[in-house]
């Protein structure tokens, strides 16, 4: 069904299949294709790891696996993780684009959200936006809210109505030509209380001390504790989700993550999130977000920065 579109693009040997044939959906043709390959190291290599895919029913790939033994399969998860995660120019301005269409959307949040308006209402206005700002399509939109706070970040949508002295979160992954942005915006309606207010600042100062310690040379765990130390300094009680961020590309959640232990160089050419978030109060959350891309000099921001203060929703 593609193979025109795929002769467009530099691949000179194109081999198709009328699918579906569950009998033999295209795996006789693939192990034609890997019997012709040279054998020079007898490995196959396979995605199989952490944070990979392998696109074909488990039957069919024991199939594949008995019928090319020349072949040793290993997994090659880590090597795609690394290729993946170093962006060339022009996939940089496909993650840009991005998140510059979601930067305006959440700008314009305020114009079409309103106390009395369900998360659902005020999520669905915004992914049209979304659309109409030039997204190719929003796989991910999510959102909580709660009075003077949240106790979780990605269960909604919910008919909950925002009420005066509600906060909510939206984080977002909308996509263009094929990459995405992840990131996501708090927004108050009406009056919140000011330990609310001191949780917004205490995350936007550990996104601050993020982007000051990314850099190539250091580490992703050395991103998580840059963060993590301002989060502490403000009191928070603990960070439920772990890591403080990750990679982002052709798909929303890539290689590797902000963790204490990750411990993954950064390089130039990485994309990627930083996401400290922070539990205070009685059960209540705090999280914000914004991607980076690491540049010879340090960071920078692909995203356009949130403000230092809580935004208000009002009427």
């Amino acid at each position: 069904i593609g193979e025109v579109g795929m002769q467009a693009t530099w691949i000179e040997d194109i081999r198709c299949w009328s699918a579906p044939q569950p009998q033999d959906d295209g795996i006789s043709l693939l192990v034609k294709t890997l019997t012709e390959l040279p054998r020079r190291f007898g490995q196959l290599g396979i995605p199989l790891g952490v944070e990979t895919r392998l696109r074909m029913p488990v039957l069919d790939f024991k199939w594949l696996i008995d019928d090319v033994s020349f072949f040793e399969p290993v997994d090659c998860g880590e090597l795609l993780h690394r290729l993946m995660a170093i962006k060339s120019i022009a996939e940089i301005k496909k993650i840009h684009r991005a998140c510059r269409i979601a930067c305006q959307s959440f700008s314009a949040l305020p114009e079409f959200a309103s106390i009395g308006m369900t998360e659902r209402q005020v999520v669905n206005r915004m992914r049209i936006d979304l659309l109409e700002r030039g997204a190719d399509e929003v796989p991910f939109i999510v959102s909580a809210s709660g009075a003077d706070g949240y106790d979780n970040i990605i269960m909604g949508p919910s008919d909950r109505l925002l009420t005066d002295g509600d906060l909510l979160i939206i984080d977002t992954g909308a996509r263009y030509d094929g990459y995405y942005c992840d990131f996501d915006r708090n927004f108050a309606f009406g009056n919140v209380s000011d330990e609310t207010r001191y949780a917004y600042d205490s995350v936007f100062k550990a996104t601050e001390a993020g982007l000051a310690a990314a850099r190539p040379g250091v580490t992703t765990s050395d991103l998580w504790r840059a963060m993590w130390a301002v989060l502490e300094s403000c009191g928070a009680e603990a960070n439920a989700v772990g890591r403080m961020g990750h990679g982002l590309g052709m798909r929303l959640t890539e290689w590797p993550s902000n963790t204490a232990t990750d411990e993954t160089v950064l390089q130039v050419g990485m994309v990627l999130t930083l996401e400290p978030g922070m539990a205070y109060g009685s059960g209540k959350q705090m999280v914000h977000e914004e991607n980076i891309v690491i540049t010879e000099d340090g960071a920078e921001l692909l995203t356009l920065r949130a403000s230092p203060e809580l935004p208000v929703v009002m009427g």
